[in-house]
């Protein structure tokens, strides 16, 4: 199997694909074209990114691939829609990071409270404001809102209990169970969280759903000169809104993330927001930890890994969570070979789509039940033919209940 890695990862990663006998092409700076031409030309089957754009262009010059893996957690560089039509998976690392990126939203929420960059450039340039800076409000007792409870949320609450912080939440999965568990409280809505918290940190991945979720019905709800975080992506907030919150509500706040991020390493980048005296900004360096690199890069590597030996792909994103399937036709018949097959063929004749199928071998080899979950329901004349069929033994048609289409969601960091 052939894997490019077209971002910067771990060695070790790169050593463990190639004991696991794969072809590893590694080209850190390859964009847009020339990654187009390179999965052409050298038949690529596994492509690994991190922050590199994969468009549907790139894909339908790589006949060869069938996995994507970003290696991170969010997918928003890639164009997962268009995979999902092609039948390429795409596959994340959800969670390795969490505990680099809370460690970074935490040092926002100090750099914010304490104006601790503010601090460093004026003492850099010989100018000593004790007064200026003595009036922090401090975190032991504050509550911290979070939005998003998924993986970097659980390990934020962590993090602030050590800080001697209440944590309030809203997630759209959260049980009173879990929240007693975690040590939370559960509020109804984001605008409850901002309203009821000292600090709010937003971690949730970045989709249409998403994309402006924090907004100012948000903002405005939050207290006066609280302090708002973001670490998970910048289209996720208003900037305009969070912008017009710092000037006229006096909020602080601490971004890893902007709208319209430069993809060049090194580059001219002074959007209004950062400008700010009360906005902290570091450049999108939450996961950029050697541990976190470590455990994402070895995670991308068991993904690949269980793609090559199994056909499986763990943490895989873009697969229907529903089926169109209405019924299940359950297939006893001895393990030859052209059986399935054949079962097949009289359901193509009967224009019956086949949704998805699984074959069980009894012990000894001899028999197997397949169950084959169809859409519609085959005629007495269709299910006769398949009795029929050389080496079948039974067969049974059950009705099922195709899976409810999913609600719009807000996906969780």
């Amino acid at each position: 199997m052939r894997v490019l890695i077209a971002d910067k990862l771990p060695e070790s990663s790169h050593m463990e694909l190639r004991a696991a006998g794969c072809e590893v092409l590694y080209e850190p700076d390859l964009k847009g074209d020339a990654l187009g031409e390179m999965l052409s030309s050298k038949g690529v089957e596994v492509l690994v990114v991190r922050s590199t754009k994969v468009t549907a262009d790139i894909m339908n010059a790589a006949p060869a691939l069938g996995l994507i893996v970003r290696a991170g957690a969010g997918v928003n560089t890639i164009d997962v829609a268009h995979a999902a039509s092609s039948g390429i998976y795409v596959a994340n690392c959800p969670g390795k990071n969490a505990q680099a990126v809370a460690e970074l939203a935490f040092g926002l929420i100090l750099s914010a409270d304490r104006q601790i960059p503010n601090n460093v450039r004026d003492m850099r340039a010989g100018k000593w404001r004790k007064k200026h800076y003595s009036k922090a409000r401090g975190l032991h007792g504050r509550t911290l809102g979070l939005i998003g409870l998924g993986n970097i949320g659980q390990a934020m609450v962590v993090r602030a209990r050590a800080f001697g912080m209440k944590v309030v939440a809203w997630s759209r999965s959260l049980t009173a169970e879990q929240a007693h568990a975690l040590g939370v409280e559960a509020l109804e809505s984001p605008v409850e969280v901002a309203s009821r918290s000292d600090v709010v940190s937003v971690h949730v991945a970045l989709t249409d759903a998403t994309r402006g979720f924090v907004g100012r019905s948000v903002l405005e709800a939050m207290r006066p000169e609280a302090i708002f975080i973001n670490t998970s992506r910048g289209p996720v907030v208003d900037e305009t809104a969070l912008l017009e919150a710092m000037e006229h509500r006096g909020l602080r706040c601490g971004l890893d993330v902007f709208c319209n991020e430069p993809s060049a390493k090194e580059c001219d980048f002074a959007p209004a927001l950062a400008q700010h005296e009360m906005c902290f900004g570091t450049h999108h360096i939450g996961a950029s930890t050697l541990q976190a690199q470590e455990a994402v890069a070895n995670e991308a590597a068991r993904i690949i890994k269980a793609y090559k030996t199994l056909g499986e792909v763990p943490s895989c994103v873009n697969l229907s969570p529903a089926s169109a399937a209405s019924h299940t036709l359950v297939v006893r018949h001895h393990d030859q070979v052209g059986v399935l097959a054949e079962v097949l063929q009289v359901l193509r004749a009967a224009e019956i789509n086949v949704q998805e199928m699984e074959n069980t071998i009894f012990k000894g080899g001899l028999a197997a039940v397949a169950r084959i979950r169809i859409e519609g329901c085959p005629c007495d004349g269709t299910l006769d033919k398949i009795r029929n069929a050389p080496h079948v033994l039974a067969i049974n048609c059950l009705q099922t209940h195709p899976a409810s289409g999913a609600n719009p969601e807000v996906p969780e960091q």
